[in-house]
């Protein structure tokens, strides 16, 4: 009984691994006409779901980096006003303001040259 429920099982998997391959293959040649046409039309058709997400991605990508630079740039004015982030330091909170005045009359005294 377990030998024959053992052949019937591979041969249901074999045939689903059969089925599973060819849909494809055909449903590959069926559209190969259509791929080509595709290719050949002018830019003007809309993106595709792939190309979309990848102007995404790009894009997410784009505005990381600015805000990276746009932080990178203001941690560097606070340290060049002398706050030093690494520091354990009980008045955290007042050296940092502290800091963000002098960079902000820094910024206002080289606007006004």
């Amino acid at each position: 009984m377990q030998s024959t429920t053992s052949k019937l099982t591979l041969a249901a998997a074999a045939a689903a691994f059969l089925l599973g391959v060819t849909a494809p293959a055909f449903a590959q040649d069926a559209s190969a006409p259509a791929a080509t046409a595709q290719s050949a039309a002018p830019a003007s058709q809309p993106l595709t779901k792939a190309e979309k997400r990848k102007q995404a991605r790009a894009q997410h990508k784009a505005e990381r980096k600015a805000a990276r630079a746009k932080n990178n740039a203001e941690l560097k004015q606070l340290e060049d006003a002398g706050y030093k982030p690494a520091n354990n330091d009980p008045n955290y909170p007042n050296n940092l303001q502290n800091a963000q005045k002098k960079a902000a009359a820094a910024a206002a005294a080289s606007a006004s040259q």
